[in-house]
C-alpha cells in the first residue's frame, strides 16, 4: 500500500489521541484543557477527510477509524466534561447506589447516542450534503465550550447550571443526535450565495459573535447552527 494511503488514518489517530488526552485532563481536574483537547480534535477530523479528499486515499479502514475515533473524542469527552459539570452542582447524593451517586453518570448518555449516530452514519447513504440528525462534532463542541465560557466569566469552579439543567442539555442533545431532522453541512458544491443562504449567515453570525464575545459566545454559535437548521435549512437548500 503507497505511503499516501497512511497519511490520512494518521491523522485521525490524532482525532483519537486528543479525546484520551481530553479525558485524561477532565479527571486531572483540567477542563479547560480538556475542553480545548475537544477542539484539537476537531481540526484534526477535519482534515482527515480533506487530507483523504485530496490525495484521493479513501479506505474502508479509514471510514471505520473514524468513526472509533470520534465516538471518544466527540462522545466519550465531552460525557466526561458534562459528568464534571453535574457533579458541581451536587450537594447530597441524588441516586446513590453501592456508595455512589449515579446521576450524573447520565451524562453518559452522550457517548452512548454519539456511538448510535455514528453508526447511523454509516449506514446512511443520504448523508452527502447534509446530515440526518445532529452530527457529534457540533454536540462535543457545545459541550466543551461550556468550561471554555465559564471560564472567561470567572465562574469556572462554581455551579452554573443546575445537575437538573444538565440533565436536559444531555437528553435534548442525545435526541437530537438521533432524530430525523436535517442539519446543513458546510459541504457546498459551489461557494455561491444562492442555495447556501444559511450556511453563509450562520458563518458571518459565528465569526462576528467569537471576533466580539469571544469564548462566552460559543455556546451561543452552536445554540444558532442547531436552530437555524431546525428553523431555516431543508435538505435541499
Amino acid at each position: 500500500m503507497k505511503l499516501k494511503m497512511h497519511i490520512p488514518n494518521a491523522i485521525t489517530c490524532g482525532n483519537l489521541l486528543s479525546g484520551c488526552l481530553s479525558i485524561l485532563f477532565v479527571c486531572s481536574g483540567m477542563p479547560v484543557k480538556a475542553a480545548l483537547m475537544i477542539f484539537v480534535a476537531g481540526i484534526f477530523d477535519f482534515f482527515d477527510g480533506f487530507t483523504a479528499r485530496l490525495l484521493h486515499a479513501h479506505s474502508p479502514i479509514g471510514g471505520d477509524l473514524d468513526s472509533l475515533s470520534d465516538v471518544v473524542s466527540f462522545g466519550v469527552a465531552p460525557g466526561f466534561l458534562m459528568y464534571r459539570q453535574m457533579s458541581l452542582g451536587i450537594v447530597q447524593p441524588i441516586l446513590p447506589v453501592l456508595g455512589i451517586d449515579l446521576f450524573p453518570c447520565l451524562a453518559f448518555l452522550l457517548p452512548v447516542f454519539s456511538a448510535v449516530r455514528l453508526a447511523k452514519f454509516n449506514v446512511d447513504p443520504r448523508q452527502t450534503t447534509s446530515f440526518i440528525g445532529l452530527p457529534t462534532p457540533p454536540m462535543a463542541i457545545f459541550m466543551a465550550s461550556l468550561p471554555l465560557a465559564f471560564s472567561q466569566l470567572g465562574l469556572l469552579r462554581q455551579p452554573v447550571l443546575s445537575p437538573w439543567v444538565c440533565l436536559g442539555i444531555v437528553m435534548i442533545f442525545s435526541f437530537m443526535m438521533v432524530c430525523n431532522r436535517p442539519f446543513f453541512s458546510f459541504k457546498m458544491k459551489k461557494a455561491v450565495w444562492k442555495g447556501n443562504e444559511v450556511r453563509w449567515i450562520f458563518l458571518m453570525l459565528a465569526v462576528a459573535g467569537f471576533a466580539v464575545f469571544r469564548f462566552v459566545a460559543l455556546p451561543f454559535i452552536l445554540l444558532a447552527y442547531i436552530l437555524m437548521s431546525l428553523l431555516f435549512y431543508r435538505e435541499n437548500g
